[in-house]
């Protein structure tokens, strides 16, 4: 086996464990950042839960971490639905057993950095990378753009820097390479429910709250220490928007419309709110992914996506896991090999999950509230736990399963065709638990020959 003298440019969750997987292959690996230490800063009041489903665990587990992380998190069997003057109702994410779990950005950060700097992986914060030299795998760092740099020589890079990577700024500057990114109108702000006095939670800490509203929507995800992080996902601009939310006359007016019931839950509302940043959603696509045998972005730097279904950081994870498996195949030597293979590989799950989380978006912020959408879940839910070999939910496909995210936006496709028709059915709210409903459903399935694969 041939040792590579490795760079990571970020220090982000995918940095981290990309540098944990390199440092078990024997490769020396030294991670650069130009933030601080994330251990030895406050959080920036600009982050939004993580939701870890299988594809992440599997990725952690695959190198041993896996327990080390189960500590931080707290299992969300379900969402939680908060509507106004009515009672909150659940939705099962999966079957019996079957969850998401949530774990906040910063503490896992911190984690995944101890666990890669144990494992011999160096860390460089507060330096700047400048400019890349790809041909010869070189890094430029320094204080400023304009001042002195320090010149370092590497084999391969890793660009693990985000959704405005350095790293793919410059190979954007290369022919032929495609690229492009979408801003949502919606941005987002964080605020938190604080603990009980005890240090309990609140609300229910097993399930991911959501309060719909149309064109925006407030969610909370539940933490170990009995708070919960929250998101308000709004327009930038317009009636319900960011741009009209300036007064704490106005917080509060906006608040006591579209979110009574939470106004006991957050004493802190009007601080948060005022304190922490409204940000930006994107998503970003380009190719190709890496450059000659020298150079690949890995996680949010290829392909940052909106986090509506939850999988930004998974797909991140998953990115690692596949790429690990094919330095397997390729002996760890053929450089050239592995990066080809591993883009034509990724790249249109990526390209899915990424349609996949835009649409979820509408499915959470005004879907779930629908009596439509209510009643196709039941519908299908009945398949599923009937016929579990013949009908799996889009969700599951894309949650609790480690096939293709393009496999799963295929069959979802095909499988909500199958939907429209049935809600199209005579008298379908009072039929829809019938032979006559279930008879037509399986009879689509085989006409369509839509047979799952096992996960």
């Amino acid at each position: 086996m041939q040792t590579k003298n490795i760079a990571i440019v970020g220090s982000g969750l995918v940095g981290s464990l990309l540098a944990i997987y390199l440092r078990a292959r024997g490769h020396q690996v030294t991670v650069f950042d130009r933030r601080p230490d994330i251990r030895t800063v406050e959080f920036s009041g600009r982050s939004i839960n993580l939701a870890m489903s299988v594809r992440g665990w599997n990725a952690l587990d695959k190198v041993g971490i896996g327990d080390s992380i189960r500590e931080l998190a707290i299992p969300m069997h379900k969402r939680t639905i908060h509507l106004v003057d009515q009672e909150p109702y659940n939705q099962p994410y999966g079957k019996e057993g079957e969850a998401i779990y949530s774990i906040p950005r910063g503490i896992l950060n911190r984690k995944m950095i101890d666990l890669a700097e144990e494992r011999g992986a160096i860390f460089k914060f507060n330096e700047k990378v400048w400019d890349i030299n790809l041909p010869e795998a070189k890094i430029f760092t320094g204080e400023t753009e304009k001042g002195e740099w320090q010149e370092y020589q590497y084999d391969l890079i890793f660009g693990c820097d985000g959704a405005f990577s350095r790293v793919r700024h410059k190979m954007q500057r290369r022919s032929r390479f495609d690229y492009s990114q979408h801003f949502l109108d919606t941005g987002y702000k964080e605020l938190k429910i604080p603990a009980n006095a005890d240090g309990t939670h609140k609300i229910d800490k097993n399930s991911l709250h959501i309060w719909p509203r149309g064109e925006f929507m407030l969610i909370a995800l539940p933490n170990l220490d009995g708070t919960f992080t929250c998101t308000l996902f709004m327009p930038h601009e317009g009636e319900n928007s960011f741009e009209n939310l300036k007064t704490d006359e106005e917080i509060l007016a906006f608040w006591n419309t579209n979110f009574p019931s939470t106004k006991e839950l957050m004493p802190t509302l009007l601080e948060d709110f005022n304190r922490n940043p409204t940000s930006a959603l994107v998503t970003i696509k380009c190719y190709p992914w890496t450059y000659w045998n020298k150079v690949a972005l890995i996680g949010d730097s290829a392909h940052a996506i909106v986090p509506f279904y939850g999988q930004g950081m998974n797909a991140g994870f998953e990115d690692i896991a596949v790429l690990d498996d094919i330095i397997e195949r390729f002996n760890n030597e053929d450089w050239q090999t592995i990066f080809e293979t591993f883009q034509e590989s990724r790249k249109p799950n990526a390209d899915a999950i990424a349609e996949l989380s835009y649409r979820n978006f509408m499915e959470m912020s005004s879907k779930t509230a629908d009596p439509n959408f209510i009643l196709r879940k039941k519908i299908e839910k009945k398949i599923t736990d009937k016929y579990p070999n013949k009908w799996v939910p889009l969700y599951s496909r894309v949650t609790f399963s480690h096939r293709p995210y393009a496999e799963a936006l295929k069959m979802g496709e095909e499988q909500a065709a199958i939907m429209d028709e049935v809600l199209t059915m005579d008298n379908i709210e009072e039929l829809w638990n019938s032979p006559e409903v279930e008879d037509f459903i399986l009879t689509s399935l085989e006409k369509k020959e839509l047979i799952p694969q096992k996960s």
